[in-house]
């Protein structure tokens, strides 16, 4: 580690081997566009790796960035999703209903179709990880047995309806005759759903979908898996923190993934008090499903007290 004159650590210092110090990095447009060509083109080969892992074909590519012109009188074809036209900061001028007036419409019935089809649960548990887990691993088979024994406890499992975690998830459930739900998302590729869902939910927008997990679980499991897994990790817990829902189990499956980031939060964001010590509280951590699925039913009972007091 790296350390001034004074002794004080120089938190601007070149990384070390073994260091916890990183250097700064000048990145150019261009190559900014490479590194998030190179990250879609990867994300697509770990949810491929997930299907063949599982003796599927891989979903066909379709990654494009540029919109096809075609006459501009019907339409202009495009790989582009939802999101992406939503997000997007510079765009040209458009007509109404191209630009984001008509696009809140379309995003409000997305809402009212994830509703409609999820309204009838009333005990569900989402879970997470990565697409590329193959079924010999171990974490495959863990993900298996927790979606097994939350149906046996009338649980539905709703995860994002890959393969992989959220395959061995469903596949649980659906052997144990509980409901099995997948919430897709649209992609610049063909994702694919799993074969154990009983209830398919197609997203073009994320922030829809994210809501549809937080509103119909009362729980989350989370198994190893990358930024989407870290994604859904911190939104839970901040949505804890900040009091907008209440006896929700944050489940991190996997002791030896997990250790590493909650030592960092522990020394790091607690040590230079970002957080409380009381936020370290709200993730479980475990490598048994018995024990994940038994935080979850105690929690689920806690909610229903409350409910009807």
């Amino acid at each position: 580690m790296a350390t001034k004159k004074n002794g004080s650590r120089d938190d601007d210092a070149e990384q070390e081997p073994n260091g916890d110090e990183i250097a700064p990095r000048v990145v150019s447009p261009a190559r900014r566009r490479s590194a998030e060509m190179e990250a879609l083109t990867a994300y697509y080969e770990r949810v491929a790796e997930g299907h063949r892992a599982a003796g599927r074909e891989a979903p066909p590519v379709r990654v494009s960035s540029v919109p096809s012109r075609v006459d501009d009188a019907i339409r202009n074809v495009s790989h582009v999703t939802e999101d992406t036209k939503l997000l997007q900061g510079v765009t040209p001028a458009d007509d109404f209903t191209r630009g984001d007036p008509w696009r809140v419409m379309r995003i409000m019935g997305e809402f009212i179709e994830g509703f409609d089809k999820l309204a009838g649960l009333e005990k569900a548990v989402t879970v997470f990880g990565s697409a590329r887990t193959p079924p010999e691993d171990a974490q495959y088979q863990s993900a298996v047995e927790v979606g097994r024994l939350l149906a046996q406890r009338e649980f539905a499992v709703i995860t994002g309806a890959g393969p992989g975690i959220m395959e061995a998830a469903n596949k649980g459930a659906k052997l144990a005759g509980g409901r099995s739900i997948g919430c897709n998302i649209e992609l610049p590729f063909e994702q694919g759903s799993n074969p154990y869902i009983d209830t398919l939910v197609n997203f073009r927008y994320f922030f829809v979908r994210k809501t549809m997990f937080i509103k119909y679980s009362s729980a989350f499991i989370i198994f190893p898996g990358g930024f989407g897994t870290l994604d859904e990790l911190f939104e839970a817990v901040t949505l804890i923190q900040t009091g907008k829902i209440s006896q929700f189990p944050v489940v991190l499956f996997g002791r030896h993934y997990w250790a590493g980031m909650l030592r960092w939060l522990q020394s790091r964001v607690l040590g230079e008090k970002k957080i409380s010590e009381g936020d370290m509280d709200l993730m479980v951590l475990t490598d048994d499903p018995a024990e994940a699925v038994e935080v979850v039913s105690a929690a689920y009972a806690a909610q229903v007290a409350a409910a009807v007091r």
